[in-house]
């Protein structure tokens, strides 16, 4: 175990933390101690998404071990949230759009599994980082959106409902074509890994055949 490794760990820990607050009554109070728990939790482990990659990328200290932690991790985190906020705003989060947004992480862990068996990787696109982005902005607007509708900060004021409910919508639209960009990337490459084998396997019969007709010496 590392550094990176025990961070990944630390967003784990962070997953019954964060079903833990947003279940609870003892955090329920008239200032939305709840609902500032639970967005901090969450931050806290989001900020740990990037930060265990970028470390063991720098300190050089990429491991088996942390190439299954990680999206592991980030997994645990999407579905415990989104299946906490069904029940805690199903108002804002209905159980059809958990559901859409946790399918389509198996989906991609799927297709990366399968990419493996083949020998090649399926890499995070840009598309899929901009997704979870969105799915942090999300996740804590949702979840203030449960005690305010508007909240001032100095001399504005943020539509947090607004918010939350665009940034919902978006995210299930975002989810939906990345996996399918995810989808249409491993099927270019599972092609064309399976027309080379093919052509490998060909060539090979050819070869033998033609040994056979070179009269022996």
């Amino acid at each position: 175990m590392n550094l990176p490794n025990y961070i990944t760990l630390t967003r784990i820990f962070c997953v019954p933390f964060l079903i833990w607050v947003l279940a609870s009554h003892r955090f329920r109070g008239s200032h939305g101690e709840q609902e500032l728990a639970a967005s901090a939790v969450f931050i806290l482990a989001s900020i740990t998404d990037g930060l265990d990659g970028y470390l063991a990328r720098k300190r050089k200290q990429v491991t088996t071990a942390g190439m299954l932690l990680d999206p592991l991790a980030d997994k645990l985190l999407i579905a415990a949230a989104f299946i906490s906020l069904v029940q805690f705003t199903p108002r804002l989060v209905p159980a059809w759009m958990a559901v859409v947004v946790i399918g389509r992480e198996f989906l991609v862990s799927g297709l990366r599994a399968i990419a493996a068996q083949e020998g090649f990787t399926i890499q995070a696109s840009d598309l899929g980082k901009f997704k979870m982005f969105v799915q942090i902005v999300s996740v804590v607007a949702v979840i203030l959106a449960h005690r305010w509708t508007y909240w001032t900060v100095g001399p504005f004021i943020l539509p947090v409902e607004i918010i939350a409910r665009t940034a919902t919508w978006f995210m299930v639209a975002l989810s939906l074509v990345s996996a399918a960009d995810y989808f249409i990337a491993f099927w270019a490459k599972i092609d064309k890994t399976a027309t080379q084998k093919r052509q490998r396997r060909r060539v090979f019969v050819l070869n033998r055949r033609k040994d056979k007709d070179v009269p022996a010496i």
